[in-house]
């Protein structure tokens, strides 16, 4: 089986000359998805599926990304549902006056990376004559090549496109199949079989998989989704005006982790249970059991000044802060030897060090509170902050120095506690500002401290 983990495109750490503004975040728990019904005259035969996409669970079955109709036999791109979940699922299925039977493969490359972002392009023409040419797919620039599976669809074949029948982008029902995480720059093109490179090309100076604008034709029913407008998020870019409708998706969906500025999110490789659930857009975490759980973030640093949130706690027994690359070992975080964090306990604040000291403060936790962490590695501190006022002087974490990257972290002691991480990319937490850093990248309820900055890929190719 081959892996396909951490090599994925996390940002443009060498930024090229080709921005991605917006991303749109999908929640399967929320039946989030996107869906327009096919108009008459799409072509069946040939058409080319271009997106960026960063997962936020693997757990899911058939985790859909695109899907052509509604039946069975759906023409689909996605995640297999049965061993393993990270497979690569490619479907080639016909509707009404189709020729064949469905033709279905899965890869043998597993995409098991959740902090990264990929590129997909599915070019299907089932006019070709050779049957390895009626579709193919490329993953960040390389064509994918090894299945456990490979099918091919007959000669002609008719996909289910048909008009009256449903276009997705996320799921495959309301009810089956449907996506958790990050969608961005979408492409549909109608009539058009077209290769990886119209749509991306390699940094000259990192070699990492980078996008680049389409300049091509649409077709008659083909879209383009950059989801740029808030208000508007199925809106069809391409000027075909070929509008999506929103299934349970709000502006608040709209998210700035994108590939070419790649957020942190919580890691659900990474937590300290499997019972601790890690969701929307994975900044949301979940304990389900009565003992120790939590997560840790997808990005670590060594250098920098960072900063990011947390609020919408929905009880006490709950812990943030940072781990180094070693900790997690100990499910309860706060003897973890790798540990800083503030413990909020019977509506008491504290703050505990490595060495398993506790220092009490005299304001009082609130679960609308929101707190910032303010990490500095230049100086080895860390300092936390209750709805915009500092609570403490910095701690020195110089007990962690040498033990590898830091990581933000959360973690909860309960059955049904829950919390938000606000990285800057996408916030869950409600709030009544729009604060970013110096930089302007990230969407805070309070401004970071002078020279913190959000974690994202731009701000560590400057500053970390």
């Amino acid at each position: 089986m081959e892996t396909l983990q951490r090599t994925a495109n996390r940002g443009s750490i060498s930024t090229g000359p080709y921005e991605i503004d917006n991303s749109l975040k999908l929640e399967a728990d929320n039946t989030e998805y996107l869906y327009k019904t096919n108009d008459a005259g799409t072509n069946r035969k040939t058409f080319t599926v271009s997106m960026w996409f960063k997962r936020t669970e693997l757990a899911n079955d058939y985790m859909q990304l695109w899907q052509g109709g509604e039946n069975g036999e759906a023409t689909r791109l996605g995640f297999f549902g049965g061993t393993p979940k990270e497979a690569i699922w490619v479907d080639i299925g016909g509707g009404s006056g189709n020729t064949g039977t469905l033709s279905r493969s899965y890869s043998n490359q597993v995409l098991r990376d959740t902090s990264a972002f990929y590129h997909i392009v599915l070019a299907v023409d089932t006019t070709q004559a050779t049957e390895a040419n009626r579709w193919r797919l490329w993953l960040n620039g390389e064509e994918v090549t090894s299945w456990s599976q490979r099918q091919y669809p007959a000669q002609d074949y008719q996909c289910s496109l048909e008009a009256s029948i449903q276009m997705k982008w996320g799921a495959y029902s309301s009810t089956y199949y449907k996506m958790c995480g990050y969608i961005a720059e979408c492409h549909y093109l109608d009539g058009v079989a077209k290769v990886q490179t119209d749509f991306g090309e390699y940094d000259e100076d990192s070699g990492i998989w980078i996008p680049k604008a389409y300049t091509g034709t649409y077709g008659g029913n083909g879209c383009y989704l950059n989801f740029d407008d808030s208000s508007d998020l199925g809106a069809d870019s391409s000027g075909n005006s070929n509008d999506f409708t929103l299934n349970n998706i709000t502006s608040a969906d709209q998210a700035t982790d994108t590939p070419t500025n790649n957020f942190c999110t919580l890691n659900p490789l990474w937590r300290w249970t499997q019972t601790m659930g890690v969701s929307d857009g994975a900044t949301k975490v979940n304990n389900t059991v009565i003992a120790w759980g939590g997560a840790k973030g997808s990005i670590g640093v060594n250098s920098g000044k960072w900063y990011w949130e947390h609020g919408s706690f929905s009880g006490n027994d709950t812990m943030f802060g940072i781990q180094n690359q070693a900790g997690g070992g100990n499910a309860q975080a706060y003897l973890d030897a790798y540990t800083l964090a503030i413990q909020a306990n019977a509506n008491v604040i504290q703050f505990t060090d490595p060495s398993n000291r506790t220092e009490a403060f005299s304001k009082t936790f609130s679960i609308s509170d929101i707190w910032g962490v303010a990490l500095d590695l230049d100086n080895n501190t860390i300092a936390f902050y209750r709805n915009g006022s500092i609570v403490n002087s910095a701690f020195s974490i110089d007990g962690l120095i040498g033990n590898g990257e830091f990581f933000p972290f959360v973690a909860h002691y309960g059955s049904g506690l829950n919390s938000r991480v606000n990285f800057g990319g996408y916030t869950g937490i409600t709030i009544s500002s729009a604060a970013s850093d110096e930089n302007g990248y990230g969407t805070f309820e309070y401004a970071p401290p002078t020279g913190y900055y959000a974690l994202c890929t731009k701000n560590l190719a400057e500053y970390g």
